[in-house]
């Protein structure tokens, strides 16, 4: 795989390592798991929705917690006893999972909803006024006479 050498560009930036960071992780082949499903979805401008099937699991055995820039989410079946259940095929599965999504600045988690085994976590990115462009109106200065520029006619 390539690396590409991003030093030269820390000499002219500042607080952007975790971009950095971020962007040489992108070549490297995914190690994490493929369980649960899940899309990501985008709302409005500035509203998104992650949706993952989590069929067999309820609300208590699922924790979501949101640090910094990242979302985690958890699964975790509770101690059931299967002993009096013969199973002739098992395909649902009840294997613990944990999922963790990078989250962009600002975007911050509105809720969590469980419904028909789909776990729906909104999220919004709602960006601070002082961070927010703004116009700046420019003022005339005020002038003794407005200049004229004088010429012959011949």
């Amino acid at each position: 795989m390539r690396h590409i050498d991003y030093s030269p560009l820390y000499r002219s930036t500042v607080g952007f390592d975790r971009l950095f960071n971020m962007l040489d992780g992108v070549g490297q082949p995914d190690q994490s798991q493929s369980y649960p499903p899940y899309n990501i979805e985008r709302t409005g401008e500035n509203a998104y929705r992650i949706t993952m099937a989590v069929a067999g699991f309820d609300e208590s055995e699922l924790s979501i917690e949101a640090r910094e820039h990242a979302l985690t989410v958890k699964g975790e079946k509770s101690a059931e006893t299967d002993k009096d259940v013969d199973y002739l095929y098992r395909g649902i599965a009840k294997r613990a999972f944990e999922r963790r999504f990078q989250l962009a600045d600002y975007v911050e988690v509105r809720g969590a909803s469980l419904k028909n085994g789909l776990l729906h976590i909104d999220l919004v990115r709602e960006i601070p006024e002082t961070m927010k462009p703004r116009r700046i109106d420019i003022v005339a200065s005020k002038s003794e006479a407005p200049k004229a520029i004088e010429g012959q006619l011949n």
